[in-house]
């Protein structure tokens, strides 16, 4: 990044090539559109490249760099919400971007969806860009204790989304429905 500071066009290649993919991966786990996510994730390039020169190294790059994506994803679901209220349904507008998966991941996406944003943000932060618990604090600005905390209660609420119903819990019932009709013994 100080090469890319002093203007550096091979240095930004280099950040371009080295971190494409992960960007690119971060906006399509929360938008479900490979088209808008190449989009975001040219803008993030683009910002990269204009904030260059007011680059100061007080958390690691790849952390600087998530801000910025983090920051056009907010204004981008801004400008959405905005879009959507002129334009039509966000509902419909969702529902077309969302690409066919597989079945499993697409448990999976239904399960991060039923999370709270700031817990299903640090889930994809930790789980799919691989970020510490000290880049996510720094990201999300909040403490690093609370990243902790909410990781683990994110991890168990998408356990139990995700663990099949038990049968047992399911039969009860129906065992003591069929005893009451029957009214008490003689």
């Amino acid at each position: 990044m100080e090469a890319l500071r002093e203007g550096s066009e091979p240095a930004f290649d280099a950040l371009f090539q080295r971190y494409k993919q992960p960007i690119f991966g971060f906006f399509s786990r929360r938008l479900g559109d490979s088209g808008r996510a190449e989009e975001l994730t040219q803008e993030t390039f683009i910002a990269l490249f204009r904030a260059a020169k007011r680059y100061e190294r007080r958390a690691s790059f790849r952390t600087y760099l998530y801000a910025i994506a983090f920051r056009i994803l907010r204004a981008d679901r801004r400008k959405s919400v905005f879009r959507a209220a002129f334009l039509g349904s966000p509902k419909a507008a969702a529902s077309a971007a969302t690409p066919s998966h597989t079945e499993e991941s697409l448990w999976v996406r239904r399960a991060l969806a039923e999370l709270q944003p700031t817990d299903r943000e640090i889930v994809l932060l930790r789980e799919y860009q691989q970020l510490s618990y000290e880049e996510i604090a720094a990201l999300l600005q909040i403490p690093l204790n609370t990243v902790r905390s909410r990781l683990f209660r994110a991890r168990v609420a998408l356990r139990d989304l995700l663990s099949p119903p038990s049968t047992s819990s399911v039969s009860q019932p129906a065992a003591q429905s069929s005893s009451a009709r029957k009214g008490p013994r003689q």
